[in-house]
């Protein structure tokens, strides 16, 4: 079955960086969109980046555009958020998921994903 594992979140201050991996297996990692979504306390989802199977393009919301990138190592079935210029406000539990394709949006629903990993941006 499909899983997805996030690693890499942790806490950083105001200003500072942090790295998002998502392990994924059981399914064709190269055949799908994957994407990162968050859910900070009280709040419902937020979508925050999609990137494509067959070209690579890279989404974004605009609350994160600019200061995070999307990547995706097909051969290693594995996905990346490289998070810089981090803001309080981006504190939540960040989940990765996939769906066929983003169709070029951030938004739209995912068929699975896995359990997240806490981001937390404080002094």
């Amino acid at each position: 079955q499909v899983q997805l594992v996030e690693s890499g979140g942790g806490l950083v201050q105001p200003g500072g960086s942090l790295k998002l991996s998502c392990d994924a297996s059981g399914f064709t990692f190269d055949n799908y969109a994957i994407g990162w979504f968050r859910q900070a306390p009280g709040k419902g989802r937020e979508g925050v980046s999609c990137i494509s199977a067959a070209d690579g393009s890279a989404y974004y919301a605009d609350s994160v555009k600019g200061r995070f990138t999307i990547s995706r190592d097909n051969p290693k079935n594995t996905a990346y958020l490289q998070m810089n210029s981090l803001k309080p406000e981006d504190t939540a539990v960040y989940y990765c998921a996939t769906r066929n394709s983003c169709y070029g949006r951030v938004d739209l629903p995912y068929d699975s994903w896995g359990q997240g990993t806490q981001v937390t941006v404080s002094s």
